[in-house]
């Protein structure tokens, strides 16, 4: 059980939270005017801190149910783990202070930290799947985080297709098309289940003494984080029509 609920937010994290990553990397393609960036950005804005619970999620469960994993997946990847934490903190203070001040070179520096921190987050995780997943270290890790970089770009620019409208839809739908951008996104989100299965298969999981204490809790706190996300999906189901949020 304790690997079932370690599985199931780490997954979900990787599905939800790779789009809104994905959004951010391809924002200078997608949003060509700093209108058109605000509502790319309105496209993800009602989901990101959502989908960052996921993760929070994960590393508790991590903390509390596989402290064995925990400490070896910190120790052997500190810098990488660090620089994911920095690029999410940049990414983060771009989407909430860009539109704080008003003038264009305000608005430019933040668009500046959200591309860079999302291509930061893509690049973190892909290397440290690559060395769950094949062993690999170094620069030679790169090939594999830019596997997994690209997947997480399609799969934001599928989601962007979903929810924008007008010349920014079909920026987005250039990988995917007329109809097929719902295929298009749930193709990626499959790839992405795939790679955190292949990385849990690879993973020691072990674990701690602390599951018959921890797992009641997190399995009934499971149904309410459910729900507040279908709730939060229902709500701003629509597309985008303007800049709003943020």
């Amino acid at each position: 059980m304790e690997i079932f609920i370690l599985g199931f937010f780490a997954i979900g994290y990787l599905v939800l939270a790779g789009a809104d990553i994905g959004v951010g990397m391809a924002l200078p393609y997608l949003g060509r005017s700093g209108g058109e960036r605000r509502e790319v950005i309105a496209a993800i804005a009602p989901f990101f801190l959502g989908n960052e619970v996921w993760l929070v999620a994960t590393a508790g469960v991590l903390a509390g149910l596989f402290p064995k994993l925990e400490g070896e997946l910190l120790h052997g990847n500190y810098t990488v783990v660090v620089t994911l934490l920095l690029a999410w903190v940049v990414r983060d203070m771009g989407l909430w202070l860009r539109g704080r001040v008003p003038g264009p070179r305000w608005a430019a520096f933040w668009d500046g930290a959200i591309v860079a921190g999302s291509w930061g987050l893509a690049l973190s995780w892909g290397t440290l799947l690559s060395h769950v997943l094949i062993g690999l270290q170094g620069p030679v890790a790169l090939l594999p985080a830019l596997v997994l970089a690209a997947l997480f770009l399609t799969h934001g620019l599928s989601f962007a297709s979903l929810r924008l409208r007008g010349s920014l839809r079909e920026r987005a739908a250039v990988l995917a098309g007329g109809a097929g951008q719902a295929g298009t996104y749930a193709l990626t989100a499959a790839a992405l289940v795939a790679v955190g299965v292949l990385a849990g298969l690879r993973l020691p999981l072990e674990p701690g003494t602390s599951g018959p204490l921890l797992v009641p809790v997190v399995l009934t706190l499971i149904p309410f984080l459910v729900a507040a996300q279908a709730w939060v999906w229902w709500t701003f189901r629509h597309r985008v029509s303007g800049p709003s949020y943020l």
